[in-house]
Order: C-alpha cells, then structure tokens, then sequence
C-alpha cells in the first residue's frame, strides 16, 4: 500500500491543454458555461469602443441636422433625373416628398437604435395614402428609392464624423435592403387587397348578368376590371371544379390570355360561368376555356353585340345548362340555340318563342304546302315515298319542298337532330295557333 501510495505521489498529473484562443481556463469555463459573465475587455477594447460610439453619436447629430438638406437633394435629384416624377400632379410629387422625407427620418432614426425591432414599412410609406399605390407602379418607386439612397451615399463624407464613414455606409447599404424588403411588402399587400377586391367585383358583375339586373353600373365596374368593347360577347356556363374558386378564375384569366380573349369569370355556387369577348367563332372560344371546367356539359350563349345584351346570353346558357340532361349525347361545348327542343320542354318560354318565331311561323308564312308537307314527312318516319303516297304528288314535289323547308328555317328535315327540331316547333306553333282554351 505505502508503494502503491508513493508511486502514484510520483507519477505526475496531466496538464490542461492550451487553449487556441490564449485564454485561461477559468476565462474558458466562463465562456463555455451559460449564465456565466463574457469576458472583460482589455483597456485597448475599451477605448476603442468608446471611440466607436463617440464616432458615432456625433455622426448621429449631423445626420439629424443634415436630413432636411438630403430630402430636398433628393427631390431635387428625383425632377431632374425622373421624367414620371415630373409629369405627376402637385399633390402626388407631394405625397412622393413625404415619402423620401420619411425614409430619411427612419434611417435616422434606426441608425440611432440598429439592433431594435422596426417596422420600416410603416415608418416610411405609413405618411402616402394607400391610392399612391395605385398612383405610381412598382418600377417607379424603385426608381425613387434608388434615388433617394444615392443622395444619401454621396452625402456620406459630409454627414459621417472622421473616421466614421465606413461604418455609415456600411449602415446605409443594409437599410436599403431592408427599404426594398419593405417596399416589396407594401405592394404585395396593395396586390392582394386590390385582388380580392376585383374579384369580388367581377363576381358582382357576372351574378347582375345572370339575374338580369345589368344595368349602366355594370359597365362601368366590367371597365375598373380592364373590360374593353369587343363586338361580339357570349356566356359560356358548366360546372365548377372542385378546389380553391380562385385558383379557378386564375386558370380561366390564363387560358384567356393565352386565346387573346376578353373574359369575366366567377364561380356561382356550383356553376363556373364565363363572359367571353372577342372575334372567334362561339365554340372555338368556348373550347380554348373549356379544360378549366368540371366533366359535365359546358353550354355555350348566343352571341350579342355587347356586355349589357349578355344577359340574354346568360339566360339561354343556363336554361341550356338545366336541360342539358335531355341530350345525354350533346356535344361539348353545345351551343344553347342547339338545345332549343329540350329548354323548350322544360319549359323555358324564351325557347318556345324562338322555336315558333324562327320556325313555325315563317313556314306558315311561306304558304301551307311547306307546313303540310313537313308534317307529313315527319309522321311517315321521313320517307320521301311514303309522303308523297299520303299528299298525292311525285317524291320530287316533296324533296324539292323540304329543301326550302331547309332555306327558311336553317334545319335540314333529312337530319335526324333537326327533324326533332322541327318537329317541337310544329307542336309548339299548333298550340300558339288554338290558344288558350276558353
């Protein structure tokens, strides 16, 4: 035991390694461990950081002295050097002055204070009112902050206090990105109320068109949303996908643009209805939208020579939608006027009236043998014999009637589709002819 005990006395301990920073160990236990004080700083430190915070309360004081002289510079600079500056109102360069003013004062202030939670934002676009956005885009507020930051970098020799002037400019180039952060907001936020806002507003203006309700008023709020003139307008109306509506309109505007077509779109309930302007041709247009529909029918309005006659496209565009279930085979897009029979069947009185106008009655007009011979070639399962069998006369009489059966109403009687055309709007001009009983 005494040999172990004195061996163990012999053998000596380990020492510490050196640490890389040159401290002490204390001084590295105290920088190791949380809760323990920094280091103290060395007489050098001190004095260097007295001199740093003298540099910089003196840079401070002429910064504060010299910010009325910057903004004037800047506006100044900004009518020399900014052509759009120039051509603006008096109250809109006023409002711009303000802004460069403020932007100043909040480098001011958070050069005082550099560590400290700000809202730069606030400080500086808080003093324009919010239709500045809308008066000055983006690119020429870049311009204007642009501007504005270089006045204040040249200005750096004469403001910063010797020795000084690395450590402003290396303060004014942060705070301008954190201007840009700030403009970036402000206009992302302008975006998106502006946004919501004109999507609630063309939602109004496509529901007056579908109720009927359009009036002046309509116009005026289809022109806020960039709504041109075309010369020919339908509504185009199906399901609605499932999913975020405004995702929805967003593929629609796309789609839109992408056929060089004039659109006012919004999703009414379960319905996807679409106000289309432009020069094609109906269904060519419809087809060019018609991917951002739900699967269903998609029905294509009769085509009116402006927004306020759109409400008589969207009325037909609906009905066409409800008894859309009547023509399980109908094409996609189908145009409403092609559905006459089945609007009329479900009761759709514009329907009724358009089929007894544009086919009863002319043909009655044209003299009897027409109606008569039409009747009978659909009662005899459109057979040119048998027809001329029941009407006594050679099939050529009758073929040669059914084609101006064809040149009155625009309906070929030989076709499956318009004989049943046809043949509702005989039924219907009968029932006009006996009116109402009593």
């Amino acid at each position: 035991m005494p040999a172990a005990s004195a061996n163990s006395k012999s053998e000596p301990s380990p020492s510490p390694a050196p640490d890389p920073t040159g401290k002490s160990p204390a001084a590295r236990a105290g920088r190791d461990r949380p809760g323990r004080a920094a280091p103290r700083l060395t007489a050098q430190e001190r004095r260097n950081a007295a001199e740093r915070a003298e540099r910089r309360a003196a840079t401070l004081k002429r910064l504060e002295k010299s910010s009325g002289k910057l903004a004037t510079a800047a506006i100044s600079r900004m009518d020399d050097q900014l052509g759009w500056y120039r051509r603006m109102p008096p109250e809109h360069r006023s409002w711009i002055g303000l802004v460069a003013q403020a932007g100043i004062a909040a480098f001011t202030e958070w050069y005082r204070h550099p560590d400290a939670a700000q809202a730069i934002s606030t400080d500086v676009f808080g003093t324009a009112p919010r239709e500045l956005t809308r008066a000055i885009t983006l690119r020429q507020t870049v311009e204007l902050i642009r501007t504005t930051i270089e006045v204040m970098e040249e200005a750096i020799e004469e403001v910063a206090a010797p020795g000084d002037e690395a450590d402003m400019r290396e303060s004014v180039l942060v705070y301008a990105r954190e201007i840009a952060f700030a403009t970036a907001q402000v206009y992302a936020q302008a975006a998106e109320a502006r946004g919501a806002w004109d999507a609630r507003l063309e939602a109004l203006v496509v529901n007056s068109l579908l109720s009927g309700d359009a009036d002046e008023g309509v116009l005026s709020r289809a022109a806020a949303l960039g709504w041109g003139q075309p010369s020919q307008v339908r509504v185009v109306m199906g399901s609605a996908p499932d999913g975020d509506s405004e995702l929805v309109v967003e593929a629609i505007r796309r789609a839109a643009r992408y056929a060089k077509l004039n659109v006012l779109t919004g999703v009414l309930g379960k319905r996807l209805v679409v106000v289309v302007g432009g020069e094609k041709e109906p269904v060519h247009a419809a087809r060019a939208l018609i991917g951002q529909f739900a699967p269903g029918p998609v029905v294509v309005g009769p085509t009116v020579p402006d927004l306020l006659s759109a409400t008589r496209s969207a009325a037909a565009a609906a009905a066409g939608l409800r008894a859309c279930a009547a023509w399980p085979d109908a094409p996609r897009p189908v145009l409403a006027d092609d559905l006459l029979p089945e609007r009329a069947l479900a009761g759709d009185q514009a329907a009724r009236r358009q089929l007894v106008e544009e086919i009863y009655t002319p043909l009655d007009e044209a003299g009897s043998a027409l109606l008569e011979t039409l009747s009978v070639y659909l009662e005899q399962a459109s057979s040119l014999e048998g027809a001329a069998r029941m009407l006594f006369v050679h099939p050529n009489t009758v073929r040669y009637r059914l084609r101006r059966v064809t040149d009155v109403t625009g309906y070929a009687p030989s076709d499956v589709r318009s004989a049943f055309t046809l043949r509702i709007a005989l039924a219907l001009g009968r029932l006009d002819a006996v009116g109402e009983p009593g």
